[in-house]
């Protein structure tokens, strides 16, 4: 009953590199992939699956952008030919409900007598909050249900450590509030794995699958041997399907010897005995739908079809299974990793743990658990320490199965909190090894002292720092060099500005009077209501023109029909930037967005530009009364704005830093041949160019007259607010190009150095190690990594 476990396998040699264009050729054999790329692979090969299985199925993906999965549409679209030839679309969607929405669409073509295919299979993305805002349009979904040859995978990006959202999220309790099956991988080979197993589930049951991709699995990268990886499930499922059928016909009779319309099934030959479980149940997507309870009837019906499932099926592993053991860990997703690597760093292995009698079991149906093997794994146990991410969603379902197990059956089940109720393993933040080990080797030691390893656990877990310790090693947040929003979330004296989603926040940190945080779409909403209990008349409001497109025009809209007294600051880069660079869904211009705010009822508009003579010839296309500025205005600008009564809007027109300097790069955007420099014999130290410019490439130099200013050329994207300042150590050149290092040493003496360094010694250690990348945005810090 020991299944190997993969984890502990040293890696493969590589079979190609680990570009995307070879990821996707790879069929066979170990390849280095990136938790991206891997998402990338799934609808491919799902649909080479069913292709094979004699089933003509097209595949559809949706959703919206946000770390963990910021990058997804990227590769996507650098995938677009392979996508098409396969027969899958995707469709970047505004918003992530809208998304929702359409793959539910999908789901209606296997019961249109119309249809192109026999069936779509869906795949929705999004981060936490995505799953936050499109709940009802999800909701919806999985209760429609997914088409019998369809099946739909619904992807979350869970920030559990807050790295790179407004709050950190697990959207495991939100998906089963609605009933939806949970799938929980643990790593880049999972979650094709996982991905495959979840349409396969959806298209048995009739629900809609959740799989977590949070940021320590798709933001990494990893060997994986594709002939290792069950891609298979349910092909034999025709004995299954009899069984379901009994199964529901006998806990649900209302939908017993119940049938699809006549329409509603595959035109194909009968693949895994489907007909034979909707011989049983009408549970997956019926075109007829009405609002009845019915409906959430039917939901709840699909549970025991996903546990039947999963009961012939398992995801799940019985990683050790010693016969006559007394103690049991169960792990969940990636924090079996962490388990791993928390007895690694105290030297216990699994045999080990095995001969002492301890159980360990591998959760990967994290909802609902399946109960057959849990009962099993838990037979004889005195005590089982679960350890997963964040809340305890598998914690809380073992204590509800085994609170009326038979005696024997009924350990004592610890994890989230201790015998006596206290907190044990974190529930915040993210769960790693070195908070892990304590717990662990506590437990350990209390139940089997011949493993006690605590005096290793000093090692590994640094004890806090003091409460006025400064951090020295965490670096602020900052604009890359030249962002426009180094000039744009000013704001006059007196005045204050609100932040909202994306790279603008980061103002929050730079003594500008900027404060607050809200949900992406709602910017400004709040001080609606804050306005009417203050003596405060105004207030700025920053707002990207990914989230304008996204929803937050839906909030000036607010503002206007409440009469409130407000400044938009519309911040227009011509990128999603804080994802990757990526174009909004739409388009998003200075003159569009003029004109939908002035037709939402917004009377005073200006537009702020570091260009503003481009707007001579197009000024009829904005708004009449529209007013154009340069960026040096913008102080006066707002002091007008702020005095206006209602909604204003002020529109600072301004491409990204960092998207200049790539497409600089690929000789797709100006290069002005202006380059400024800092004579050092003449600058006095006042540091007034890096107050101006507020800019990361201005930085200090170290001089016998004392520190002066000199400018990063390496780092510098040409933006030219440090010299606004009245100084005359600029120097400015025109036409020169940066002078490359000439090499001081001939070829015949670099040899012969070369020859005389002695070979080093390989490294023989084989645990993981720490490597730290520094940098800023649009420097290839990401690409490193």
């Amino acid at each position: 009953m020991n299944a190997p476990d993969r984890f502990l396998v040293p890696p493969a040699p590589l079979r190609t590199g680990y570009r995307l264009d070879d990821s996707l050729d790879a069929t066979a054999g170990p390849i280095f992939l990136t938790g991206t790329q891997a998402l990338v692979r799934l609808p491919l090969m799902q649909r080479a699956l069913d292709a094979a299985r004699g089933i003509d199925t097209a595949g559809f993906v949706s959703g919206y952008r946000g770390s963990p999965l910021g990058a997804y549409d990227q590769q996507l679209w650098r995938a677009r030919a392979r996508l098409q030839a396969a027969n899958v679309r995707f469709l970047p969607a505004v918003n992530e409900e809208l998304g929702a929405t359409a793959v539910l669409g999908s789901q209606q073509v296997e019961s249109d007598p119309q249809r192109s295919v026999s069936a779509v299979f869906g795949l929705w993305y999004g981060k936490g909050p995505g799953v936050d805002r499109a709940a009802d349009a999800l909701k919806h979904g999985h209760a429609r249900g997914a088409s019998p040859n369809g099946g739909v995978l619904v992807v979350a990006g869970d920030d559990h450590g807050c790295v790179s959202s407004s709050m950190g999220h697990q959207s495991d309790f939100t998906m089963i509030s609605w009933r939806m099956p949970v799938l929980s991988p643990a790593s880049v080979a999972e979650l094709i794995e996982f991905g495959l197993y979840g349409w396969a589930l959806s298209r048995y049951s009739g629900t809609w699958v959740g799989m977590k991709a949070i940021s320590e699995v798709v933001e990494s990268a990893a060997t994986v041997d594709l002939d290792a990886l069950r891609t298979r499930f349910g092909d034999e499922a025709e004995a299954a399907a009899s069984m379901l059928a009994a199964h529901v016909g006998s806990k649900f009779p209302a939908h017993a010897g119940s049938n699809l319309a006549a329409d509603g099934g595959s035109p194909t030959a009968d693949r895994g005995g489907m007909r034979a479980l909707r011989r049983g149940s009408d549970l997956h997507y019926r075109p007829g739908d009405t609002p009845s309870a019915e409906i959430e009837a039917r939901m709840a019906a699909r549970l025991g079809l996903v546990q039947a499932f999963a009961q012939r099926y398992a995801i799940d592993r019985l990683v050790r299974a010693p016969r006559d053991a007394q103690l049991g860990i169960v792990t969940c997703g990636k924090a079996h990793l962490d388990l791993l690597e928390a007895l690694r760093r105290i030297g216990i292995g699994l045999d080990e743990l095995a001969a002492a009698g301890v159980r360990i079991y591998k959760v990967g149906l994290a909802y609902p658990i399946e109960p057959t093997r849990m009962l099993e794994f838990a037979r004889g146990l005195d005590e089982v320490l679960v350890v997963e991410e964040k809340g305890a969603v598998v914690e809380q379902q073992m204590k509800a199965l085994l609170y009326n197990a038979p005696p024997g059956s009924r350990p004592r089940v610890i994890g989230k909190t201790g015998r006596d109720g206290e907190p044990l393993l974190p529930e915040v933040n993210e769960l790693r090894p070195s908070r892990v080990l304590p717990v662990l080797a506590e437990w350990l030691a209390r139940h089997r002292p011949a493993l006690d390893r605590r005096e290793r656990v000093g090692e590994f877990v640094r004890p806090p720092l003091p409460s006025n310790a400064a951090d020295r090693v965490r670096r602020v947040p900052y604009f890359c060099s030249g962002c426009p929003h180094n000039t744009s979330t000013r704001v006059p004296e007196g005045s204050r500005a609100q932040l909202g989603i994306g790279c603008h926040a980061m103002a929050m940190w730079m003594n500008r009077e900027t404060s607050g945080l809200i949900q992406m779409g709602g910017e400004g909403v709040d001080w609606i209501s804050h306005a009417q209990f203050t003596r405060a008349p105004h207030v700025f409001q920053n707002l990207g023109d990914g989230t304008y497109f996204h929803s937050g025009y839906l909030a000036i809209r607010q503002a206007v029909a409440a009469g409130t007294r407000i400044t938009y600051k519309i911040l227009v880069n011509d990128a999603v930037a804080m994802t990757g660079g990526q174009p909004t869904d739409g388009v998003v211009t200075a003159d569009s967005v003029a004109r939908q705010v002035r037709a939402e009822g917004v009377q005073r508009i200006a537009v702020v530009s570091d260009e503003p003579g481009k707007y001579a010839r197009r000024k009829a296309l904005f708004p009449p009364g529209t007013s154009f500025h340069d960026r040096g205005e913008l102080d006066g600008v707002q002091r007008v704005l702020r005095d206006t009564d209602g909604a204003t809007v002020l529109i600072y027109d301004q491409v990204c830093a960092a998207e200049k300097r790539r497409r600089r790069k690929r000789n797709r955007y100006p290069d002005p041949p202006l380059r400024l420099f800092i004579n050092e014999a003449v600058c006095e130290g006042c540091g007034d160019c890096g107050a101006k410019s507020n800019c990361l490439s201005v930085v200090p130099v170290e001089t016998p007259l004392g520190r002066k200013r000199r400018i990063d050329q390496s780092s510098c994207n040409k933006d030219y607010r440090c010299a606004d300042g009245f100084c005359p150590s600029f120097v400015s050149v025109t036409g020169g190009t940066l002078r490359r290092p000439v090499a001081t040493l001939d070829p015949e003496r670099l040899a012969h150095a070369l020859e005389s360094v002695p070979e080093v010694e390989p490294a023989s250690w084989s645990g993981p190690y720490d490597l730290l990348v520094t940098g800023v945005g649009g420097t290839g810090v990401v690409t490193v990594g």
